[in-house]
């Protein structure tokens, strides 16, 4: 089994939708079929993640 992990760290106050987009083509390039976006900017980590299916 190949693992082909893809991680890209943005400083950015609020996510953009460009982010979604740009992941989904990480996601359909790379044959992986989930990932996430995890904002940091946050007090409550949990309420920045973001789960993206393709």
């Amino acid at each position: 089994m190949i693992s082909e992990d893809v991680l890209e760290v943005k400083v950015v106050d609020t996510p953009a939708p460009i982010r979604e987009t740009q992941l989904l083509t990480y996601l359909r390039l790379s044959g992986t079929k989930v990932d996430l976006i995890i904002n940091f900017n946050l007090l409550v980590l949990k309420e920045g993640n973001k789960r993206l299916v393709f």
